[in-house]
């Protein structure tokens, strides 16, 4: 399997948890409360201590709930 159409297909680079937070407004204990829940990506492990998530992960979580408050508006 080839990892080059994924690679080119979303935006694939990594962010640390401080980016996540200011990128969706959460803190640091909502993001892995949400996390243990599945209700929000999980980060991938770059080292025994180092994780990060994939952008384009988060942004999708951001696109879903701003399209459910869109909704939730026009009901």
């Amino acid at each position: 399997m080839t990892l080059k159409p994924l690679f080119e297909a979303s935006n694939t680079r990594l962010i640390r948890r401080k980016e996540v937070q200011a990128k969706t407004g959460l803190g640091a204990s909502s993001i892995y409360a949400l996390m243990s829940e599945g209700k929000f990506p999980k980060p991938i492990t770059l080292s025994i201590r180092r994780v990060a998530w994939i952008e384009s992960d988060v942004d999708l979580w951001i696109a879903e709930r701003i399209a459910s408050h869109k909704t939730a508006m026009e009901a």
